[in-house]
């Protein structure tokens, strides 16, 4: 059997990413973290989770990708009902929203150390 333990963002600053993407999810540290790795996990499960590795010379992706920069590995959808509420939400947290939107529905953002997260409502 296989299943997903968490994601892991690469940053330069793991518990400041953790401490923005705890307030956004309304999430739980792991305790016993390292500074340099961190895990949150929901509430109510204990798996999957979203960890936070150091990496120090972390570049953010650029959005919409070109040719030639640095390009998404991959990225957070989040499930939500109220894309305003939550994109201004999020950015009274720290995140940024992004100038080119690729769909209705959908809200691409980028947390405090670049790397990008999609808003988006159900049915999406």
């Amino acid at each position: 059997m296989i299943g997903l333990g968490a994601v892991v963002l690469g940053t330069p600053d793991p518990v400041g990413l953790a401490a923005f993407y705890r307030e956004l999810l309304g999430w739980t540290t792991v305790e016993g973290g390292d500074p340099r790795f961190l895990r949150l996990r929901a509430p109510e499960q204990e798996r999957p989770g979203l960890s936070f590795q150091l990496e120090p010379d972390h570049v953010a992706p650029t959005w919409p990708p070109q040719a030639g920069t640095q390009q998404m590995q991959a990225h957070l959808d989040l499930l939500v009902d109220d894309l305003e509420h939550e994109g201004a939400r999020a950015e009274s947290l720290g995140a940024t929203r992004e100038e080119h939107q690729p769909a209705d529905g959908v809200v691409v953002m980028r947390d405090p150390h670049g790397h990008p997260f999609c808003l988006f409502r159900p049915g999406h």
